[in-house]
């Protein structure tokens, strides 16, 4: 497993803006950010170099911000690579709550938010490349 920051944002305008202005005065590095929204509000997902500091300015600035586990599976980026990890899933009955994924050079991270405290394990044991923190953060 690994941690992601989660954000929640009421969707007005410049929140977005004022939390990765919290997060680079902070000093810290993201590698990844996704936001998903609604009407009202909007989840912000970051992987970042120091995720619980940048947790910790997040909430110091009066966001709402926690660390979530979720599960990321590095695979070759070519079609059909993200279906046969959906198909294990599937054919072990573990439900996705939601999934978000990236590409760096030949590979895409396969994010995955499952009620599975040991799907790592079970995904590395059926051949899966499950990615580390390191994997995933850089901290150059």
């Amino acid at each position: 497993m690994i941690s992601q920051l989660t954000v929640f944002l009421e969707n007005e305008e410049g929140r977005l803006a004022s939390a990765v202005r919290t997060i680079a005065d902070a000093n810290i590095n993201m590698q990844a950010l996704f936001l998903a929204d609604t009407s009202d509000f909007g989840i912000l997902r970051i992987f970042c170099d120091t995720p619980q500091k940048a947790c910790d300015a997040l909430t110091e600035s009066g966001f709402r911000a926690r660390l979530i586990d979720v599960v990321c599976v590095r695979v070759d980026n070519k079609p059909g690579e993200l279906a046969n990890l959906m198909d294990y899933l599937n054919d072990n009955n573990i439900n996705v709550e939601y999934a978000h994924c990236f590409i760096s050079g030949d590979y895409a991270f396969d994010v995955l938010k499952v009620n599975d405290a040991s799907l790592d394990v079970k995904l590395a044991a059926a051949g899966f490349d499950v990615c580390k923190p390191e994997d995933v953060y850089v901290t150059d």
